[in-house]
């Protein structure tokens, strides 16, 4: 593993995702934290998992490290020589099942800060009678959603004795150079952002008054839903195109949700992130950020129609791609490191009227992790459950595991009532046409 080094070079990525750390800091009072969820057949000993999950993580130093800048003011990851620290671990008994009550208690540990401000990964074993819930709390400043299932998929080999397949790929440069390359992909970036600041998004009002946390609701569809939904998907939007299908569905269900609060519309504004890693099916970029995003806008009077959503939907991620757009923002972002975090936050709420978007959406496809168990229990099924930015607050996430897709939906709470979060619910797992 390529871990000698002392200090990781942020990129213009990991310059994006620590100011949305600023901000959810600064909004919700918690910083940017997701968690991944693995729900397991059986019930596992607390304390044999701790071990081995101490074990495990005091092999990688940067668990330990904090932000810095160099004498160009370049901003670096700063890592110690060990990391000596136990991990965080709590055990969390129920005699409930872990059903509805369990994402209530899994809402507690993502809505609650680390103990410490040099703290990025904490972990809860949730039990009952007969199984367990394992959660991986973590800061997105060291892990985008990938590379923290490909941290897990590590941990499982390591405690099976199995060598990791390849090295982490970790060093990184101070990325001072190519000046004309960087602005050439800030005009192309600036181009897009002007474009989409011509129709101000619709967005939820963000209440002034809340607890700053996250409430989540699950849509798991059964391994034959999901089957139908992605032939669906190939069938209406073509094949490997269940991203755009998935996104046209929770675009027509947030739609009827606007609808229902009878408001005026313009158009809906969805950020969706996009891997730049090279290769998906062999992760080595385990630590920090390789996202960037793709800008899709619908106009309210198109959203009632499916077909037409989804040939938009299809035509601007194809015009995008095709101008390079989320390699030239990747590469545009490394000019925002001189910025604060702080500073950055306000100056992007600007072009669009401080809407920064309707929603924000993920789909991670298939998963980095790749077994079908954890230290010895079957994996029934693994989501994510992220907390979202404010502004939008409301963000949906979907994976694919075990031939399982996962829809989880996350908002601030205060955003949604409880019937409104039903209704969005239910509006998309009716237009996949599933009946759980």
């Amino acid at each position: 593993m390529l871990l000698s080094k002392r200090k990781r070079y942020l990129t213009g990525s990991d310059w994006v995702i620590n100011t949305m750390d600023s901000m959810l800091k600064s909004t919700t009072g918690c910083g940017n934290l997701s968690q991944i969820v693995l729900r397991l057949d059986r019930v596992l000993d607390g304390n044999e998992v701790r071990l081995a999950l101490d074990r495990f993580t005091k092999k990688f130093p940067l668990l330990r490290g904090h932000g810095a800048r160099d004498i160009l003011l370049a901003p670096y990851w700063k890592i110690p020589a060990s990391n000596d620290r136990d991990i965080s671990f709590s055990l969390v008994q129920e005699n409930d099942a872990l059903g509805d009550r369990n994402l209530s208690l899994l809402e507690k540990g993502v809505n609650t800060p680390f103990r410490e401000s040099r703290e990025y990964l904490s972990f809860r074993l949730l039990s009952t009678g007969d199984h367990s819930t394992l959660s991986m709390i973590l800061d997105h400043r060291v892990f985008d959603a990938r590379g923290a299932e490909a941290f897990l998929n590590l941990f499982q080999e390591d405690f099976t004795g199995k060598s990791a397949s390849g090295d982490i790929t970790f060093a990184s440069t101070r990325a001072l150079t190519q000046w004309s390359r960087k602005f050439r992909a800030g005009q192309n970036v600036n181009r897009r952002i002007v474009a989409l600041s011509k129709s101000t998004p619709e967005a939820l009002a963000i209440p002034r008054k809340g607890k700053g946390s996250y409430q989540y609701r699950l849509i798991t569809f059964t391994p034959q839903e999901t089957e139908g939904i992605y032939e669906r998907a190939y069938r209406e939007a073509g094949y490997l195109m269940e991203s755009p299908f998935l996104l046209a569905v929770i675009i027509q269900a947030t739609h009827d949700l606007f609808v229902k609060r009878s408001r005026p519309s313009t158009s809906y504004l969805v950020p969706v992130t996009v891997d730049l890693r090279p290769n998906l099916d062999k992760v080595r970029e385990i630590f920090f950020n390789y996202v960037s995003y793709l800008f899709f806008q619908i106009p309210v009077q198109e959203a009632g129609d499916r077909h037409v959503v989804i040939a938009s939907l299809k035509q601007q991620m194809y015009d995008q791609v095709k101008a390079g757009f989320p390699k030239d923002l990747a590469e545009a972002s490394q000019l925002t490191r001189i910025a604060p975090p702080s500073v950055l936050g306000k100056l992007l709420h600007i072009p669009l009227d401080g809407k920064m978007a309707t929603f924000a959406f993920s789909h991670l496809g298939k998963s980095a992790y790749q077994h079908k168990d954890f230290m010895g229990a079957k994996i029934t099924n693994l989501f994510h459950m992220p907390r979202v930015p404010v502004p939008p607050g409301l963000g949906f996430f979907s994976n694919y595991f075990n031939k399982r897709l996962n829809i989880v939906l996350s908002h601030l709470d205060g955003l949604l009532t409880d019937e409104e979060a039903a209704l969005l619910v239910a509006g998309i797992k009716q237009r996949c046409g599933a009946s759980s």
